[in-house]
């Protein structure tokens, strides 16, 4: 594939660009999900009123569109297209800080940010990585951040940004060719985990304190087996994710059921829960996960084969993971990334290469309300809605 140059660029917005819906994954195989977005900024009280009141809005008219709604009326929320100047890469890592503000990071070592709500983007791609795959990227603000390249042996490695990606430090380089890391997540600024598929019988965890200057990997006496084909999906920055200042869930997929994963103290030690989503395969399981605290949350995900069905692929659960309950009207088809709408206890929005699907009872029904594809979505305190995906797509929730 071709590789982007080392140059950065900043890029004008175009004309939209076009709808597909392709499916298609590498190692997409590893499963892969993932936010810090507990990270971002907080809002002011009248900001955050203002947020609500704006969310609320999109919500109200994100209900009223009619299913399989491919565009959207003139006053209707729909996701509109941001031209990044980038359509050879995947962006499957994502990383929204506000309205304004966004990180994407994908294939052929690609990341782009944006600070003007999509109108111009920068490619500020570490030099050296274009033979990277990065799958997931958490962003503190504008200027700080961590990406995740995925891969087995040294192809898993951490970057990290202070200055917007004008340049960057590697803090992490994977020695154990048994290791093959798929996500990260970050309970604040300073501490974060990222986590690889199971070595000597069980998922490896790496730990940072310090905002991913430096990385330890975890004892693993407290994590539970692996099951037999086990692992995580490196297909949205998602598949570990946390809530509050200690909470973290971990989803899997390929053994004979998928799971989800919990720790209450950073991953020091963990339970286990089947989930309701159908594995059996090494491409089937749950893809991402995202909760809105530490009791209420949700999973999607599926079998990422597009000549494959993917039925009951969405579930919820309202105490911490424990148990897990299918949704009565699932999702359409796999997906691959999830997220809740700010402000909203009901209200979440899952996404995957056919699709976005809402949810407006707190996953227990879902119907779709667009057919563009993207592989990942997030969403921000201050009512912004961001999605990613193939062929340079990133787009922002509008009305």
């Amino acid at each position: 594939m071709r590789r982007l140059g080392k140059t950065r660029r900043t890029v004008r917005t175009g004309e939209p660009l076009a709808d597909t819906a392709r499916a298609g994954t590498a190692r997409a195989g590893t499963a892969r999900a993932g936010t810090v977005r507990a990270a971002s900024g907080r809002t002011t009280p009248g900001r955050g009123r203002a947020a609500a009141a704006l969310c609320g809005a999109a919500l109200a008219l994100l209900a009223a569109l009619p299913a399989q709604a491919h565009t959207a009326g003139p006053r209707a929320p729909h996701w509109d297209l941001k031209e990044t100047g980038t359509t050879g890469v995947r962006f499957r890592g994502l990383a929204a800080v506000d309205r304004d503000t966004a990180w994407a990071a994908g294939t052929q070592g690609t990341v782009v940010r944006t600070s003007d709500g999509g109108a111009s983007w920068r490619d500020v791609s570490p030099p050296g990585a274009a033979d990277l795959q990065f799958r997931d990227v958490e962003a503190f603000d504008a200027r700080r951040a961590v990406v995740l390249a995925i891969g087995e042996g040294e192809a898993s490695r951490v970057y990290r940004t202070e200055d917007g990606g004008t340049t960057w430090t590697e803090s992490f380089r994977n020695t154990d060719a048994r290791a093959f890391y798929d996500c990260m997540t970050f309970f604040d600024r300073r501490h974060g985990l990222a986590v690889s598929d199971p070595v000597d019988g069980r998922f490896r965890l790496l730990s940072t304190a310090d905002g991913g200057r430096s990385w330890k990997v975890l004892p693993d006496d407290g994590m539970p087996a692996a099951l037999a084909g086990e692992a995580g999906f490196a297909a949205s920055g998602q598949c570990l994710v946390a809530s509050g200042a200690k909470d973290v869930w971990l989803a899997t997929g390929g053994a004979a059921h998928a799971r989800v994963l919990h720790s209450s103290d950073r991953g020091l030690t963990w339970t286990a829960a089947a989930g309701t989503i159908p594995a059996g395969d090494p491409a089937r399981g749950v893809f991402a996960l995202a909760f809105r605290d530490r009791a209420h949350g949700l999973a999607v995900g599926g079998d990422y084969r597009a000549d494959q069905p993917s039925p009951r692929s969405a579930a919820g659960t309202s105490d911490a993971g424990r148990t897990w309950r299918p949704a009565a009207v699932p999702v359409a088809a796999y997906r691959s990334g999830v997220a809740w709408l700010p402000h909203s206890r009901s209200a979440a929005l899952a996404v995957g290469p056919t699709g976005t699907d809402l949810t407006t009872d707190a996953g227990r029904t879902w119907r779709t309300v667009d057919t563009g594809s993207y592989d990942t979505v997030d969403c921000t305190r201050d009512g912004g809605c961001w999605a990613a995906g193939e062929q340079g797509r990133v787009a922002r929730l509008e009305r």
